[in-house]
C-alpha cells in the first residue's frame, strides 16, 4: 500500500492523530510519503523517522493507493491541487470544526487504515469546475479548477456588481448582487449553502448558480445540467473584481468575460461505509433530531 499524507497548519492536539496514522500504516508495511512542508512541521513537534516527501510539483503519481488530508474542508480543497488529475483516492481526517469533506474524526484515525484494508469503502468521483478566459491571468495558467465552487464578487467597494450571465450562449439574466457562485454538487454544502443554495448529492450531474445577497429579490439559486457552458461578464463602479477558485483568488478587470464549465477530470474521494454522505448530513445539519424537548 502506498499512501500520501498532507496537512497545512495544526495545533498541538492534532499531532497525535498523525502519529497514530503513521503507526497504523507501519503495521501494514505501507510505503508512506509526507508533503514536504507538513513533514518539516511535524518533525518540529514530534520525533518521526525519516519519510519520503512530495510537493505540489513532484513526488506524486498514479501508483498511490490513498491520499490522506489532515485538517478541515479547506485543507482537502487545497489537497486537490496536489492530486489534480492523477486519480489518487482522497480521504479527509477532520481536525477542525464543521466538515463535509473531511468526515473522519481525528479520534478514529486508525479506522482510516483498518477499514481501507478491509475494503469497507467505495470510491466516489466528484466533478470539478474550471474557468477560462481570453486574457492571461497567472492564477489560471495551471490551477484553473475548483472542487467546491468558482465565485465572482466585488472588490474594494461596498457597491453591488452586475454579473451578466449566459448559459450555452443564451442570455439568462443579469444578477445585481455582491457576487455569483457557480458550485459543484460537492460545493453545494459550502459557500453556496450559506448563501441559500440547495444541498445536492455528490453524484448528481448538476451545477448550481447561487447569487450572493442579490438586490433583485426575485433572483433565486438555479440548478442546471453540468454540461452547460456558463459565460459571465462582470461590471461595476470599480476597475477590478475578484474571482475565487475555492480558496485561491485572482483579480478581474471591469467588463472582462470568463467561461465556467465542468472540468474534464474528476477527484476521487474515499467514502467509508461508516462515514456516508447521508450520515454526514444528519450529523452536521442535525437532520432527524427533535430539539424541542
Amino acid at each position: 500500500m502506498k499512501v500520501a499524507i498532507y496537512g497545512q497548519t495544526y495545533k498541538d492536539n492534532a499531532v497525535s492523530p498523525v502519529l497514530e496514522l503513521l503507526e497504523e500504516l507501519e503495521k501494514e508495511s505501507a510505503e508512506v510519503y509526507l508533503e514536504e512542508d507538513f513533514y518539516k512541521l511535524l518533525s518540529r513537534s514530534a520525533k518521526v523517522v525519516p519519510y519520503k516527501t512530495f510537493t505540489e510539483k513532484k513526488g506524486l503519481d498514479t501508483s498511490f493507493d490513498m491520499f490522506v488530508s489532515f485538517g478541515g474542508d479547506g485543507t482537502i480543497l487545497r489537497a486537490a491541487t496536489y492530486v489534480r488529475d492523477l486519480g489518487i483516492p482522497m480521504v479527509g481526517v477532520n481536525t477542525g470544526r464543521l466538515g463535509f469533506l473531511s468526515t473522519f474524526k481525528k479520534e478514529e484515525v486508525r479506522k482510516v487504515v483498518r477499514e481501507f484494508v478491509a475494503g469497507a469503502y467505495t470510491v466516489v468521483e466528484r466533478s470539478l469546475v474550471e474557468v477560462r478566459t481570453d486574457y492571461d491571468i497567472p492564477e489560471f495558467r495551471e490551477l484553473n479548477f475548483a472542487l467546491n465552487e468558482i465565485t465572482v464578487s466585488r472588490k474594494d467597494t461596498t457597491s453591488m456588481i452586475t454579473v451578466e450571465t449566459y448559459l450555452n450562449d443564451e442570455y439568462l439574466t443579469s444578477y445585481w448582487a455582491d457576487g455569483l457562485i457557480v458550485a459543484t454538487p460537492t460545493g453545494s454544502t459550502g459557500y453556496s449553502l450559506s448563501c441559500g443554495g440547495p444541498v445536492i448529492t455528490p453524484t448528481a450531474k448538476s451545477l448550481i448558480l447561487t447569487p450572493i445577497a442579490p438586490h433583485n429579490l426575485n433572483a433565486r439559486p438555479l440548478v442546471i445540467s453540468d454540461d452547460t457552458v456558463i459565460r459571465l461578464k462582470v461590471s461595476g463602479r470599480e476597475e477590478h473584481h475578484l474571482v475565487s477558485l475555492d480558496s485561491r483568488i485572482a483579480t478581474l478587470e471591469n467588463g472582462m468575460e470568463i467561461t465556467v464549465q465542468k472540468a474534464d477530470f474528476t477527484i476521487k474521494l474515499i467514502e467509508y461505509t461508516s462515514e456516508s454522505f447521508l450520515k454526514t448530513l444528519r450529523n452536521k445539519l442535525l437532520w432527524g433530531e427533535d430539539r424541542r424537548n
